[in-house]
């Protein structure tokens, strides 16, 4: 039956007091991907042979909390978050898992792959899925800069620093990392999906 004027207003106003519509609601979303490879050892950084991926605009613009989005939408791909906090300002890495970082607020300049590695600049919306072994580090930001971080189910991350003489012991935690199961962005489809599983 129809809706007559009085029913559709009414309903457009409880639409309003929503946080999300159901379209808003952090789904699976295939967005612009940047491929970056940094697979060759900076000192005592191993970096990856897998690229590192920077996924553009993700949080939709109608989204009225950007961290609670990210939060939700890793959580729903099998990436659990774990924290909010801006990047650390040295070069660090993770032997033991691989790790998704988004930007939920503010804007910053980090340094991937160790000391001499390349330098991007992130923004709000800008996620970026880091192989096991790839260093980083924030180099800059401004006073909003934060993240939500997050890592496969059941890890704990270690937390590694540029020390070149323990690079053997490490470089075998990190070919033991596996695959994820699904894409902290994109789901079962694109993302590390397409770019990480036809490297093994």
């Amino acid at each position: 039956m129809p809706l007559d004027r009085r029913q559709f207003f009414r309903l457009l106003g409880v639409a309003a007091l929503l946080p999300f519509s159901l379209s808003l609601q952090a789904q699976p979303r295939e967005v612009p991907v940047e491929i970056l490879h940094i697979d060759k050892p900076d000192a005592g950084v191993p970096n990856n042979r897998l690229p590192l991926l920077i996924y553009h605009r993700v949080i939709p613009p109608q989204v009225a909390n950007n961290a609670e989005y990210l939060e939700q939408l890793f959580k729903s791909n099998g990436w659990p978050p774990q924290w909010r906090y801006q990047a650390y300002p040295f070069t660090h890495f993770h032997a033991n898992t691989h790790e998704v970082v988004g930007v939920f607020s503010g804007s910053a300049r980090l340094q991937l792959g160790g000391e001499h590695g390349k330098v991007v600049e992130v923004n709000v919306g800008d996620v970026l899925l880091i192989p096991a072994g790839v260093g980083h580090k924030q180099l800059s930001a401004d006073q909003d800069f934060m993240l939500v971080g997050a890592y496969p189910p059941n890890i704990a991350a270690d937390l590694c620093h540029d020390e070149p003489k323990k690079m053997a012991g490490r470089m075998k935690l990190i070919t033991a990392v596996p695959l994820p199961q699904t894409d902290p962005v994109t789901g079962h489809s694109e993302g590390s999906m397409l770019y990480w599983h036809g490297k093994n």
